[in-house]
């Protein structure tokens, strides 16, 4: 019992539900080693009385936390009867009694046993501010949409024309997007986005060289040699859009590292100078971390944890002799991050230009590489061994181990939850909206212990108000709106706190279903009983198009690729009986004039249902627009598909081009169907 309780005051539980009405105990090994990663021992009953012993006693003693997070209007409690307390604002301006508006302030309290603590005062809004009229967007994984002028892969100025032309010529409110997270470098760099180096800078192989500013000024041979780096890059775009070649990060990335060399030989001008000298004191310790890490990479190898040993320590002596030994290679690193940086300012003002009120949404994943640079640099504030996943349930008995380190709850709080908060605010810099993968982690995280089968984790919670409260407060200051993807296992009452802090959540056409009260019967939800505040859309990056979905072919796929549990009949049977359903209720409701003959209008019919409900907004798959069949990403492979490297394509396959996506028919069509059903009244 005492272990039992000694977990629940670390936010660690000793049971779980993977079904509702099945209880599951935690086993004591896992919950054993889960307090051992947040700095407990409670390897035996004397150090379990021990670890009560000294969690009542820093309970006793605390009297401020490091950061206390309120909603706008919520009173202070918790403090002994008789504690004076007075509230300042960062400038040091003295407030009378606790703040409404929303902001960071200094919280000093003197309590009458002569205790006194300053902390953090955060002051949040009761809710994040959503769009203010029903839109529609596009959702597109950046590096498959290629243009004319890319290096073989999707890049930043194809997001800022993507955004322009979708803005301006269909109407669309926003261009949301996959993580743009720097990546792990190796041979081959792992093309997944979720797993990312770091999620507080980009990654600068979406880079556009053309439009870096010193490329005009290059002149002689360093104009020539960039010519020919140019010509490898056509071959490169060629090969993707004309052979029927995948996406290779790896070439892209070395024919625009040696262009990005050429360019560092041009001077910056004053005012660019000046520029780069602000960049530079805004990101501090944060971005010399990072580009250490990546000069650390180029000469060690990309994982830290097989470095020398004492280089594995961002704060060791020996790594702030290599960082003045290395000074140019980091301002390198650091001078592409503002170069990155840089052009997503350009393509979120580019979105802004063209009408979007919301512009482009980035997407947080839900944690990082273990041998990457955030790893490296926050080892203070992440769970060592341990790995994010998700418990077994219905659609996985093995589990999942997705092999990010966590954050660990307690750390966060020990530092006024700077890292979290700091990553917040990055993602938000240029961004109109922002999608958080897996948003339940804000709540709790399944945790696996190294070594362990999934089966063998357990859940850590964490501050939700916090953490919610946090987001709240930043996407508040960025004036942007915020999506949660809560598809899967969700606890319940997540739903309803996301939603009354106005974060949206993720609503998929084939996952609406019936399923709650005595009454429901799995058929597919009709529109007026979904919910408002969501995006709406037909799938995802990790689901078929709707174009596969429809004919059946995810199945077929997944039945050559050896994935699938059941016969290939019995899955081909309840999923076109799925499909029907669908497609049946579209009939019913007039939103299928054209009959289900008709792929085409079959896809556009769903994404009239979808403009039909009261969601926010509605996110159309950019591959949806044109027929495209391939999933971009297909859980449970790895070399089996060619995750996250194919181009947009037509039903045949053939890849397109940015400029031939802008001149489709069927896109064109599509979009115009979506903007009408939202705006009845005909207005632009």
């Amino acid at each position: 019992m005492d272990r039992a309780r000694l977990a629940t005051l670390h936010g660690v539980d000793v049971t779980y539900h993977p079904a509702p009405g099945q209880e599951v105990k935690v086993s004591e090994e896992t919950v054993v080693a889960v307090l051992a990663a947040l700095g407990v021992d409670a390897s035996t009953p004397h150090a379990v009385r021990d670890a009560l012993a000294a969690y009542e006693l820093r309970t006793a003693h605390r009297l401020l936390a490091p950061c206390t997070v309120l909603r706008a209007g919520q009173p202070l409690t918790g403090l002994p009867e008789g504690t004076d307390i007075s509230v300042e604002t960062a400038a040091g301006e003295r407030l009378e009694g606790v703040p409404r508006a929303p902001g960071r302030y200094v919280l000093r309290a003197a309590a009458p046993d002569g205790r006194a603590a300053r902390g953090d005062l955060v002051v949040a809004p009761e809710r994040v501010g959503g769009p203010r009229e029903r839109t529609f967007g596009f959702m597109a994984q950046l590096y498959s949409t290629l243009s004319q002028r890319s290096w073989g892969m999707g890049d930043l100025g194809d997001l800022a024309e993507l955004a322009a032309w979708s803005g301006r010529a269909l109407g669309a409110g926003f261009l949301q997007i996959n993580p743009l997270h720097a990546a792990v470098p190796g041979h081959p760099t792992d093309p997944s986005p979720y797993r990312p180096s770091s999620r507080r800078f980009p990654d600068p192989v979406y880079l556009r060289i053309e439009e870096v500013p010193e490329y005009a000024y290059l002149s002689g041979e360093a104009r020539e040699r960039v010519g020919r780096l140019l010509a490898k890059a056509a071959a490169l775009r060629d090969n993707v859009l004309l052979k029927g070649m995948l996406i290779d990060r790896d070439a892209v990335w070395e024919l625009k590292a040696q262009a990005l060399e050429v360019l560092r030989e041009v001077p910056l001008s004053p005012g660019r100078r000046a520029a780069y000298a602000d960049f530079l004191a805004a990101q501090g310790q944060a971005l010399d971390d990072h580009a250490t890490w990546s000069t650390l990479a180029e000469l060690h190898g990309p994982d830290w944890q097989k470095w020398p040993a004492a280089l594995r320590d961002p704060r060791s002596t020996q790594v702030a002799r290599l960082r003045s030994r290395h000074l140019e290679r980091i301002d390198f690193h650091c001078w592409l991050s503002w170069l990155t940086d840089s052009q997503l300012a350009a393509a979120q003002r580019a979105a802004r230009d063209a009408g979007m009120p919301i512009g482009v949404v980035h997407d947080l994943a839900v944690g990082v590489h273990p041998a990457g640079s955030d790893a490296w640099s926050m080892q203070d504030v992440l769970a060592r061994g341990m790995s994010t996943g998700a418990p077994p349930d219905a659609f996985n008995a093995r589990g999942q181990d997705w092999g990010l380190p966590p954050w660990r709850p307690d750390a966060l709080a020990a530092t006024g939850y700077a890292p979290y908060r700091d990553l917040i605010a990055r993602m938000l810099r240029h961004a109109g909206g922002l999608r958080i993968d897996h948003v339940m982690g804000l709540f709790r995280l399944w945790w696996v212990p190294e070594g362990r089968p999934p089966t063998e984790g357990t859940y850590v919670r964490y501050d939700a108000e916090a953490m919610l409260g946090l987001l709240a407060l930043e996407a508040h200051e960025a004036g942007a709106v915020v999506i949660g993807e809560d598809l899967g296992t969700v606890e319940p009452g997540v739903r309803r706190q996301l939603s009354d802090r106005g974060i949206l959540g993720t609503s998929v056409l084939w996952f609406e279903r019936d399923y709650e009260g005595e009454h429901a019967d799995r058929r597919p939800l009709p529109p007026e009983k979904w919910r408002e505040a969501c995006l709406a859309t037909a799938t995802t990056h990790d689901l078929p198009s709707t174009a596969a979905r429809l004919t059946g072919e995810h199945v077929e796929l997944r039945h050559r690729l050896g994935l699938l549990t059941r016969p290939l009949e019995q899955e081909q049977t309840e999923d076109a009986a799925e499909v029907a359903e669908w497609i049946a209720l579209l009939g019913r409701l007039g939103l299928l004039p054209e009959g289900a003959a008709d792929e085409e209008a079959v896809v556009k019919a769903v994404h009239r249902f979808l403009a039909a409900t009261p969601a926010r907004m509605v996110g159309v798959w950019l591959p949806d627009g044109v027929g495209d069949r391939r999933p971009q990403n297909l859980p449970g492979t790895w070399d089996q598909y060619p995750n996250w490297r194919l181009p947009v394509a037509d039903p045949e396959g053939n890849p397109l081009t940015l400029e031939q996506l802008a001149a489709s028919r069927r896109l064109h069509t599509l979009a115009d169907e979506v903007r009408r059903a939202l705006d009845p009244a005909g207005e632009p």
